[in-house]
């Protein structure tokens, strides 16, 4: 017989009244592809303005419930709130105005190869405003600049390092002056001075446009650096949840064991 874990009873992550949570509330979700359970009655607090990092082992669904978030995936089971709007309830045009809400920076920062690093910036203006293309130029680059990448607007993405792709995928995330930014994986496939750039990044928007960040990541330095508060994901539900020191302090066995990268404990190996 392996090895038994205490493992400790997360403490509460449900609210009375979720319409009047300023944030997102992610109450009992479940999804399912086919036979594989990938989120297993989910619940999560994200209050406005905090910095959230999501963190668990690859596959674990981490990604899946960013997606859940903006809908772009549909629960089987569960409910989720963003600023007192339950989501599933919206229709297509009430839900089109909250995505406006959101910038998504993708794993792979989802560029398309056939434009320009300005009208990939731009694509939210030119789907959702009436903008001349002048202005539209205007605030792509404005947000080019804000990351980094003065100088960048007439390339194509082929011409990009992987570094500066990702930073050009967070010029288009922030195009539309979200009030939150989900990260998935941001700093994945990057040498480490590249990652942290990406790290301050995250921070500096945080504090110059003041929005609320959620970030799937299994890039614990990263982690540790950004983040105000930690869940971590495991089969399905949010096993543990605490703030940067909680998180370096805990005896939770399965937080230790990803932490610290040991191959023994709860979480297994494979």
């Amino acid at each position: 017989m392996g090895a038994q874990f205490d493992i400790p009873a997360l403490p509460g992550q449900r609210v009375a009244d979720p319409a009047a949570f300023q944030g997102v509330v992610v109450e009992g979700v479940s999804k399912s592809f086919g036979a594989k359970v990938v989120l297993n009655g989910t619940d999560l607090l994200i209050p406005k303005g905090e910095t959230l990092v999501i963190i668990g082992r690859s596959g674990e669904g981490k990604s899946v419930l960013l997606k859940h978030i903006v809908r772009l995936l549909e629960p089987d089971s569960g409910r989720i709130w963003v600023e007192g709007q339950e989501i599933s309830r919206l229709g297509i045009r009430h839900l089109m105005r909250l995505r406006r809400r959101f910038g998504f920076l993708f794993q792979g920062a989802a560029l398309f190869d056939s434009m320009d690093v300005c009208h990939n910036v731009g694509l939210m203006l030119k789907e959702h405003t009436d903008w001349t293309d002048e202005r539209m130029r205007e605030r792509a680059c404005e947000c080019l600049s804000l990351v980094g990448l003065d100088g960048a607007a007439d390339k194509l993405p082929s011409e990009l390092s992987g570094g500066m792709k990702k930073r050009a995928g967070l010029a288009r995330a922030i195009v539309m002056e979200p009030e939150y930014i989900l990260y998935d994986e941001p700093t994945t496939g990057l040498d480490p001075i590249t990652g942290d750039a990406i790290n301050e990044l995250i921070i500096k928007l945080r504090q110059e446009l003041g929005v609320t960040s959620i970030v799937v990541t299994h890039d614990m330095p990263s982690a540790f650096k950004i983040a105000d508060r930690m869940a971590m994901l495991s089969s399905g539900k949010i096993v543990f949840t605490g703030t940067v020191d909680e998180v370096r302090q805990t005896d939770h066995p399965m937080v230790r064991q990803f932490i610290e990268g040991n191959s023994q404990g709860p979480l297994g190996a494979f």
